[in-house]
């Protein structure tokens, strides 16, 4: 074989190779628009379930219409993300479909950190500070701050606090629950946290009949020091059950009444 037939007959292969891969490519792609959509296929990328299958297929009969049915290649998936987007325990929604018919969507759901009850309702926070209502399909079992909540937030509100104060209040209570759930010690012995009326978050330990006045949510470490100082020094000192309220809100000071 001459040198310079190789070259040309290598160069003719992989050119008719290229052109048979998109003759393929073309026809599944035709085949594939030309396919209806199936059904609905929800994923989730949580171990928990606030948005179920039925949830999902609910929000886009209402507000996108009819999927099922519908030709494959003309689903709008970009609408698709949005509408389950605006849905407030979604976090994000990832819509593709796939050869086989199915509009498929990947959910990654608010994971909350804190549950608010506020009265006759309640409602979840998530880490960034994103508030949302309770879900019908799970509840969370996540620490409870019930009473005087200093939120401005009506029932089936999603979004963040509306002044900067609210949501340094609520910054200072994730941040409060986050450091009783790493520790062992607080996270088995505080069964309560109720806002007075006064605004001061009550601490309501699992034994004893003392309750703590932690004041605000802020300084979590500080405190839960001076309670803990209260247990080792203190009560054994005075006596169990001695004392029903103890104060440690103040820097440097436990204050104890009977």
């Amino acid at each position: 074989m001459k040198k310079g037939l190789k070259p040309v007959i290598v160069s003719a292969a992989v050119l008719l190779l290229g052109a048979l891969c998109l003759l393929i490519w073309n026809k599944n792609s035709e085949e594939q628009g030309l396919k209806t959509c199936a059904g609905v296929r929800v994923e989730y990328e949580d171990d928990f379930i606030f948005v179920s299958q039925e949830d999902v297929e609910g929000y886009l009969r209402s507000d996108y219409g009819h999927i099922i049915g519908q030709r494959l290649d003309s689903v709008d998936l970009i609408k698709v993300e949005e509408i389950l987007d605006a849905k407030s325990a979604v976090f994000k929604a990832e819509a593709y479909t796939t050869p086989d018919g199915y509009l498929n969507v990947r959910i990654s759901q608010r994971e909350p950190v804190v549950r608010f009850q506020k009265g006759s309702y309640g409602f979840y926070a998530d880490g960034r500070g994103f508030i949302f209502p309770l879900q019908s399909n799970y509840t969370s079992r996540v620490p409870i701050i019930d009473g005087n909540i200093p939120l401005d937030v009506a029932a089936g509100y999603k979004g963040e606090p509306g002044t900067d104060r609210e949501k340094e209040w609520l910054a200072s209570a994730i941040r409060l629950v986050n450091f009783i759930k790493e520790s062992r010690t607080w996270s088995e012995n505080i069964s309560q946290m109720t806002v007075n009326a006064d605004g001061d978050i009550v601490m309501v330990p699992r034994e004893g009949k003392e309750k703590f006045i932690f004041g605000g949510p802020e300084d979590p470490e500080a405190k839960f020091s001076r309670i803990e100082r209260y247990y080792n020094t203190i009560a054994p000192a005075r006596g169990k059950d001695t004392y029903s309220k103890v104060i440690v809100k103040y820097d440097g000071q436990i204050v104890c009444r009977k």
